[in-house]
């Protein structure tokens, strides 16, 4: 269980100590994940249509979204985590990039199921709040 609230470290909070400040940023985030995973869903949608406009702006809101989990991470409190999480959003913006550049799909699947499977992390996360923290 240490291992998953080391993941809410990860991401910056200006009052971590309050449970419902806690609960508040793991939902932020969520929301953030479920932004990103639509996001390229509709890229990949688009690309399958030709729409390569309405592609390109589906991949430049998830390069967003990516853009702002990286400035979220917390460095001094995250530890190793928040670097890993760094670098591999760093590795998402270059695929993404790459999928808008060339048009490939399977770039485009490849950040889908990197970002699906960091989702489910997060959305198992409230399970292991306090029940206190998911009250307020």
């Amino acid at each position: 269980m240490r291992v998953h609230f080391k993941a809410m470290e990860s991401y910056g909070s200006d009052n971590l100590a309050s449970q419902a400040s806690v609960a508040n940023n793991v939902a932020l985030i969520q929301m953030l994940f479920d932004g990103l995973v639509d996001s390229v869903a509709q890229a990949q949608g688009h690309l399958t249509h030709g729409k390569i406009q309405e592609k390109g702006k589906a991949i430049a809101r998830a390069s967003r979204i990516v853009v702002g989990l990286q400035g979220a991470l917390d460095f001094a409190r995250g530890g190793e985590l928040a670097q890993n999480l760094n670098d591999l959003y760093n590795y998402v913006t270059r695929r993404l990039i790459f999928a808008n550049a060339h048009n490939d799909m399977d770039a485009l699947k490849e950040v889908q199921h990197l970002m699906s499977e960091i989702r489910s992390a997060w959305a198992q996360l409230p399970t292991l709040l306090p029940q206190q923290a998911q009250l307020h």
